[in-house]
C-alpha cells in the first residue's frame, strides 16, 4: 500500500500577499543560519530565518510592484530581485544593510523571470526579456555590459519569451540559453554566435516554466495545458521530445529539478504540488495543502541531504515547507 503524502514540516505566514517566487540560501560552509527569500505580489521581499521560522528582514525596492524573481549571487548577502516595475535590483545585505546598490531597467512588461549564470568569480551572465517583444538580452554583471541580443529569425512568430534558463555543460564551456516562448516552443540559443541552434514545439499554449538538467542534457516544461513535456538535447545540440506526461488537472506555474537530479516538483493551478522521479517521471507524491494556485516551488541547497527541503509559495499568502528527502 502506498504511504499517504506527508504534511508540511512547517508553514510560513505573514507575507499578507500572494507569493510569486522563492529562493533558498542554506549551503554555506560556515555554520550559517539557513534562509529562504520570498517575493510577493505586494512588492516586498521577505528574508525568512529557517531556524526560528520567522521573518528576519523585509526588503522594499520595487515600489509595491509584484516581485517575481529572487536569486542570490554567490552569497546570501548579494541578492538580485526582479519586479513588475520593470526593474532588476541588486542588493547588498552584508552587516544588516538593506540597500539596493544597482539596478537594471528592463522596459519589459511581461513576467518572464531573468536567469543568472556564474561564469567566473564575481562575474555573472544575466538573460532577460527585453523591450522588443520577442527579444532576449544578455548582460554581464556587475558591469551591466551587453553581451548579446537574441532575436528570432524574421517570420519565426515565437511571441514573447516566457521563461529562461542559462546553463553550460562544464565550467569554462560555452554558455547556452534555453528559452520558452508564447507559441509553445523551446529554443536553444548560442550566445557567442547570437543565433538559435534548435527549436522544438513542446506545447500548444505558452511555455509557463522550464528547468534543465545539464548533466543528463534533459529538460522539462509546463504550460496551461494538462501535459508536462520532457525533452532532451542530442550530440548535435538538437532538441527532441523525450516523452510527455499527462496531468489530471491543467496548469503548471513552475517546475524545479532538485540539485541532486533525483526528483522534480511542479507547482499546480489546482493548488497541488506534484513530486516525480526525474529518471522515469514516476509520480511519487501529491502534496495537498494550499487553498489557491501554487505559483512557485524551490529546493533548498543544504549540504546535508537529510536537511534538504522543498518550499512552495501560493496565491493563498502561505509558504509550505516540506521534508521529502528519503535515504535510499
Amino acid at each position: 500500500m502506498a504511504l499517504p503524502p506527508p504534511d508540511p514540516q512547517f508553514v510560513l505566514r505573514g507575507t499578507s500577499a500572494a507569493v510569486h517566487t522563492l529562493h533558498f540560501s542554506c549551503g554555506g560552509q560556515e555554520p550559517d543560519v539557513p534562509v529562504l527569500f520570498s517575493g510577493s505580489e505586494s512588492g516586498l521581499i521577505h528574508v525568512w530565518n529557517l531556524k526560528t521560522c520567522r521573518v528576519d528582514t523585509v526588503l522594499d525596492g520595487h515600489e509595491r510592484n509584484s516581485v517575481y524573481c529572487v536569486e542570490t549571487m554567490g552569497s546570501k548577502d548579494r541578492l538580485l530581485s526582479q519586479g513588475r516595475d520593470q526593474r532588476i535590483c541588486l542588493w547588498d545585505l552584508a552587516e544588516g544593510r538593506t540597500s539596493v546598490i544597482d539596478s537594471v531597467f528592463t522596459e519589459n512588461v511581461g513576467f518572464c523571470r531573468c536567469s543568472l549564470l556564474k561564469v567566473a568569480q564575481g562575474h555573472w551572465l544575466m538573460a532577460m526579456a527585453s523591450k522588443a517583444l520577442e527579444e532576449v538580452q544578455v548582460l554581464e554583471l556587475p558591469s551591466k555590459t551587453s553581451v548579446c541580443t537574441l532575436k528570432p529569425e524574421v517570420g519565426a512568430k515565437l511571441g514573447m519569451p516566457m521563461c529562461l534558463k542559462l546553463w553550460q555543460l562544464s565550467c569554462g564551456s560555452q554558455p547556452l540559453l534555453l528559452a520558452g516562448y508564447e507559441d509553445g516552443s523551446v529554443v536553444l540559443w548560442n550566445l557567442s554566435m547570437g543565433k538559435a541552434l534548435s527549436q522544438l514545439v513542446c506545447h500548444q499554449e505558452p511555455v509557463m516554466s522550464l528547468d534543465f538538467d545539464s548533466e543528463k542534457t534533459k529538460g522539462i516544461s509546463g504550460s496551461s495545458e494538462k501535459v508536462l513535456s520532457i525533452w532532451s538535447l542530442n550530440e548535435q545540440q538538437n532538441l527532441q521530445v523525450y516523452k510527455t506526461h499527462k496531468l489530471v488537472n491543467a496548469g503548471i506555474s513552475d517546475t524545479a529539478i532538485r540539485p541532486d537530479k533525483k526528483i522534480l516538483a511542479t507547482a499546480g493551478w489546482d493548488h497541488r504540488i506534484r513530486i516525480f522521479g526525474w529518471k522515469k517521471m514516476k509520480p511519487l507524491a501529491v502534496l495537498d495543502y494550499h487553498t489557491a494556485t501554487v505559483h512557485c516551488v524551490s529546493f533548498s541547497d543544504h549540504n546535508q541531504p537529510s536537511e534538504r527541503l522543498l518550499a512552495a509559495g501560493s496565491k493563498d499568502h502561505r509558504i509550505s515547507i516540506w521534508s521529502i528527502y528519503t535515504q535510499t
